[in-house]
């Protein structure tokens, strides 16, 4: 039975402890497509300095972020997802619309904007701001506790929801046989 065939409320949230881990993959793995975008951008806006045109980057790797996730999300899956048997799905169990995906993508901001707006005016240092928003996304993700389902509040805002989508596992009898 494909996800797509499913009702959708037989479907299992994955854990807040595997949604995390394949949070943190994710970011890792977003090192690279930063790495690249901002090579990619200082060399054609010919960028001497880091800090030289540091909004302009920012535009930049916000709609890199934005055509990334739109894409893949409307694809399923990212690379961090399919690692760790997650998928999105619409609250139908169908597919995400690339303008969802894209709604989601930008719900999804949620994860660090809030700390960043209410730090900004204070002008404290990196580190401080680090230690905030870590201590906001710890509180984000605990807040999908919250939710009858434990999806994540932008989820249930973009009308989308991250579904567990390991096999089941092989019961030896049926291995043994095979």
């Amino acid at each position: 039975m494909t996800a797509a065939s499913q009702e959708p409320s037989s479907f299992v949230t994955p854990s807040l402890g595997r949604r995390m881990a394949c949070w943190l993959y994710e970011g890792m793995l977003l090192f690279g497509v930063v790495f690249i975008s901002g090579y990619l951008f200082g060399t054609l806006s010919q960028t001497k300095h880091a800090l030289h045109n540091r909004h302009g980057l920012q535009a930049f790797l916000f709609l890199v972020f934005a055509i990334y996730f739109t894409w893949l999300w409307s694809k399923g899956q990212t690379l961090a997802m399919k690692t760790w048997h997650i998928r999105v799905l619409d609250t139908s169990g169908r597919p995400l619309t690339q303008a969802r995906a894209f709604w989601r993508y930008l719900l999804s901001w949620f994860w660090i904007l809030p700390p960043m707006l209410i730090t900004a005016p204070f002008q404290l240092p990196a580190t401080e701001v680090a230690v905030l928003v870590l201590g906001w996304v710890m509180v984000w993700a605990v807040l999908s506790r919250f939710q009858s389902r434990g999806q994540y509040w932008h989820d249930v805002w973009a009308g989308t929801q991250l579904v567990d989508v390991q096999k089941p596992p092989v019961s030896t009898a049926s291995a043994s046989n095979s």
